[in-house]
């Protein structure tokens, strides 16, 4: 598969980092996706646009920027691992955000489906194999069908408006 997207034209009046900003108000769980390179290699990135598409069949979404230095290995892999990090695991989404050659150098992890690497103490952990792939804009949209998957009690890390948060349980009233 090609790794570089087609550029697209700027909006008109549009300023990007003000329309980042606006878009930050969204607030998002932060994940590490994760796979496997060609040579063998334990890639991961972290993502705030995971979400999930379907049920039946159960389907997940995350985009990469084409500009990623990771994207051949997901483009070749054709599988993935959404890591949804828990709250204590705010280091791990920096680290993944890193230029580092090695990410998971001194992460605990271990090998799921196809060898892929699933960070331990997550939040929850879904293992896919991708079924579509489609440059939008700057970045490439993924699809993938949840293969397996697992979750734990206990609060997700999020991020809105450029920091990290927590989520607080409001009253339903």
């Amino acid at each position: 598969m090609d790794v570089a997207c087609t550029p697209s034209p700027a909006t008109p009046g549009f300023d990007p980092r003000d329309l980042r900003r606006a878009l930050g108000s969204f607030g998002t769980g932060v994940t590490v996706v994760s796979t496997l390179a060609a040579d063998g290699r334990r890639v991961g990135v972290t993502v705030n646009s995971f979400s999930s598409v379907s049920l039946v069949p159960p389907i997940v979404a995350w985009s990469l920027q084409c500009r990623s230095p990771s994207l051949a290995a997901f483009d070749g892999c054709g599988r993935f691992v959404i890591n949804v990090l828990a709250l204590e695991q705010l280091p791990l989404s920096r680290r993944f955000a890193s230029p580092l050659p090695d990410k998971f150098d001194g992460v605990a992890h271990h090998a799921g489906l196809a060898g892929l690497p699933l960070i331990d103490g997550c939040a929850a952990s879904f293992q896919c194999r991708t079924v579509q792939r489609h440059e939008v804009g700057d970045h490439v949209l993924y699809l993938g069908q949840v293969e397996a998957y697992a979750h734990r009690p206990g609060a997700g890390l999020l991020f809105c408006q450029g920091r990290y948060a927590q989520g607080v349980e409001l009253d339903a009233a």
